[in-house]
């Protein structure tokens, strides 16, 4: 396959799942910011938001106040931020019609509506009027993208690009949703959840399961938690279920896994490095414990992590995709 042919189809794919991420972290903050809580609590949940994307310094030179309504605008339908969901939407499009080729009648038809319709949705109002039924409306037409892709496409290295890109998008995404919602719920307390200093800061913990709730939501793992453990979420449990358990579909683990048997399909000569620290790192999962992980810090934990995965994803520039002028 032509580099360029593969850029294209990796960028589509990592596009479209950096716009339903967006779309997750946008919707766990808009249902968590309708909880009862402080003026400052809130908006430190949009100021992680912005953190997660690292986006802080590009929000500031647009915007004067972190709200809600800010925020949101921005991550949405901001021109200006390459990593608003118009943009993402409008990215996969262009690298989809740049490889038209290369894809089925049914994956282009379903990518060029998805980018017709989100801005026929914004022009008409819709995200003014339910910011969450937007959100939801997202993460089915990528659900869609992707269902369509795997059912109707050849299964060849077009298909394992698309899902190389996929699944490498979602581990950073879930890596860094992990690493500021962990540091901003657990802050004040120790890591297994207890209030270090009691008095006017102290959240009931009903808060707190609702809190933890939205996040396991936002990644579509309440139910999946419900059914592996069974009891009352523990911090410690959903960073186990979201990091190590392979059967999570949007866990480090999962998509690490899928990653590198990508990887191997598409292999080369000049591909091996990287197929073996992918190969590593996956297997770091596979054989890590949560006790070992928390000892050494969750922050420290994933900060590595993110900074390996950058590295797989550049490795698979060089060895698979068109090069990047200096």
């Amino acid at each position: 396959m032509l580099s360029r042919t593969a850029d294209h189809l990796y960028w589509m794919s990592r596009y479209m799942e950096r716009a339903e991420n967006t779309a997750r972290m946008l919707d766990v903050n808009y249902q968590t910011s309708l909880l009862p809580q402080g003026a400052d609590s809130a908006e430190q949940g949009w100021r992680g938001m912005l953190s997660i994307s690292e986006l802080t310094g590009l929000f500031g030179e647009h915007y004067e106040t972190v709200d809600p309504r800010s925020v949101m605008d921005f991550m949405v339908r901001d021109e200006g931020n390459l990593s608003s969901i118009w943009n993402c939407l409008r990215a996969a499009r262009e690298n989809a019609r740049a490889v038209r080729g290369a894809l089925t009648t049914e994956v282009w038809e379903t990518t060029n509506q998805t980018w017709l319709e989100f801005n026929r949705m914004l022009r008409h109002g819709d995200f003014e009027r339910d910011p969450g039924a937007l959100f939801e409306w997202v993460k089915f037409r990528s659900h869609l993208s992707r269902g369509v892709t795997v059912g109707t496409m050849l299964q060849d290295e077009a298909l394992y690009f698309l899902r190389i890109g996929t699944f490498l998008e979602r581990a950073d995404n879930t890596a860094r949703l992990l690493d500021v919602k962990f540091q901003a719920l657990t802050a004040g307390k120790d890591f297994f959840g207890v209030q270090q200093v009691q008095g006017e800061g102290a959240q009931p913990q009903e808060v707190d399961f609702y809190h933890w709730s939205a996040i396991l939501r936002s990644v579509s793992g309440f139910e999946i938690y419900r059914k592996v453990y069974r009891n009352v979420i523990r911090p410690e449990r959903v960073a186990e279920l979201l990091i190590l358990r392979p059967d999570m579909p949007r866990s480090l683990a999962a998509s690490m896994n899928e990653v590198v048997a990508n990887l191997q399909l598409v292999a080369n000569a000049q591909s091996g490095e990287t197929l073996r620290r992918a190969g590593r790192l996956q297997s770091d999962l596979r054989y890590g414990r949560i006790d070992e992980i928390l000892a050494t810090g969750l922050h420290a934990y994933l900060t590595q992590f993110l900074d390996r995965v950058g590295d797989v994803g550049a490795g698979i520039g060089r060895d698979f995709l068109v090069p990047v002028a200096a």
